[in-house]
């Protein structure tokens, strides 16, 4: 069974930085992975998937902001936060598909992680 889990997030100050990790386990080498958020009241959206040939792309609300990668070795996901905003305000979370092919639907994705709350104040 794949296993998610994520770290890093925090409370911060408009302008701020934070770095949010997701390690997987029993993932296959390759496969698509993304971070999600959602907020309360709010649908979950997609923040940025990564697929097996490291293209991402990124949600339009934050790009030129926020920086997904990944270490295939060590099978981790990154998602570098800068110039937060308090509309980055959620709960985001990490997600996988066994295929190398992305996709920002959430529903494609079987699985996920426990979350890391980010907040901006």
């Amino acid at each position: 069974q794949v296993q998610l889990v994520e770290s890093g997030g925090g409370s911060v100050q408009a302008g701020g930085s934070l770095r949010l990790s997701c390690v997987a386990s029993r993932l296959p080498y390759g496969a698509c992975m993304g971070w999600f958020r959602q907020s309360p009241g709010k649908e979950r959206e997609a923040v940025a998937p990564i697929d097996g040939y490291g293209n991402t792309n990124s949600a339009d609300s934050v790009k030129g902001r926020f920086t997904i990668s990944k270490d295939a070795a060590q099978n981790t996901l990154y998602l570098q936060l800068n110039s937060l905003k308090p509309e980055d305000s959620a709960m985001y979370y990490c997600a996988a598909r066994l295929s190398s092919r992305c996709s920002a639907v959430s529903g494609d994705f079987p699985y996920w992680g426990q979350g890391t709350q980010v907040t901006v104040s």
